[in-house]
């Protein structure tokens, strides 16, 4: 079911799969769709699942991985779980109990990655999204080195095998990677990365300092209002991908995650629909040819479904800059 060919290996020595199931959706799916859709997923053949506590499913999907280790699907070192520290929690006395929260939610003892998940601190405590009277996010700020010193710590202990970084932006990165006294670097930059937003420059810098890119929306996105304008683009519908598509008997969706398998970028598929879930995994037999990798880069416009416009002034922000 898993081939090592469809892993890769990170910086520090462990290997991630290439396909990740992605399991975050809008509030108003109920919470136990992500169970299902897990258990669908390890099924159909994925063994990378990607989830956080900003998603508040970790419950769930641990009762998923634990139904799929019992009946004897999975063992957990075929999983290669992922968490993400949010944004209320990135002083660092509070980075390891996040963890071990999330830990007690999933039943585990480690996950496999364990990632910053914004560079924008928000204000400590438990509102996931802390807002003032005028509805404004209240913001915080926070040394990210010192962040980083307690993901170190936490790898140290054996509560995560890996960490890495999330919506980093390249100077974000080197401010890690030249820290006096680093022990470790990120293993990977998660960040928002499909045919209109391609990454390429963000991409190439890191692959030259063996940092892993794992692409987020990488379907185009979903249409959530709390973070996505209604009037974004529809990536699946684009009629170049379509023709392609067409060429390979394939989906669009297909293509896309296709062609992020060999651009070397890992790449998390998200679906809650079964058939869809089965046929995002349908993209290890086939190959884009050079004119269909030239193709979908030129569809790039550096279009980002994401803009965490709430924190545009924030001296963290990532997107003000070119990557």
């Amino acid at each position: 079911m898993d081939p090592k060919c469809w892993r890769v290996k990170l910086n520090d020595g462990h290997f991630i799969p290439v396909l990740g199931f992605g399991t975050y959706a809008p509030e108003e799916v109920p919470k136990s769709k992500a169970e299902e859709a897990t258990k669908i997923a390890i099924d159909v053949g994925f063994r990378h699942i990607d989830s956080a506590h900003l998603y508040q499913n970790e419950e769930e999907i641990g009762k998923a991985l634990l139904e799929k280790m019992v009946d004897g699907t999975v063992k957990r070192e075929d999983i290669f779980y992922t968490t993400k520290l949010w944004a209320t929690f990135l002083h660092p006395e509070l980075v390891r109990p996040a963890l071990e929260r999330s830990l007690k939610k999933l039943g585990l003892d480690y996950v496999d990655l364990f990632i910053i998940h914004v560079p924008i601190a928000m204000k400590p405590g438990e509102e996931l999204i802390p807002k003032d009277a005028s509805g404004e996010v209240i913001l915080d700020i926070v040394d990210l080195r010192d962040t980083w010193e307690a993901l170190e710590k936490c790898k140290d202990a054996g509560l995560t095998k890996s960490i890495g970084v999330s919506n980093f932006n390249h100077k974000q990165l080197e401010m890690i990677l030249n820290k006096p006294g680093l022990k470790y670097k990120p293993v990977c930059n998660q960040v928002e990365c499909h045919p209109y937003l391609n990454q390429s420059k963000l991409l190439e810098f890191c692959k030259s300092k063996d940092i892993v890119v794992v692409a987020y929306s990488a379907l185009g996105s979903h249409r959530d209002p709390i973070w996505v304008e209604k009037d974004s683009p529809y990536l699946l519908e684009d009629p170049i991908l379509n023709v392609i598509a067409k060429k390979h008997n394939r989906n669009p969706g297909q293509i896309v995650l296709r062609y992020q398998l060999q651009r070397g970028v890992v790449v998390l598929a998200k679906s809650f629909n079964e058939k869809r879930i089965k046929e995002n995994f349908q993209v290890f037999d086939f190959e884009l040819t050079p004119e269909d990798m030239k193709a979908i880069d030129g569809l790039n416009r550096n279009f980002r479904y994401d803009k965490m416009l709430f924190a545009v002034d924030h001296p963290y922000y990532p997107f003000s800059e070119e990557y």
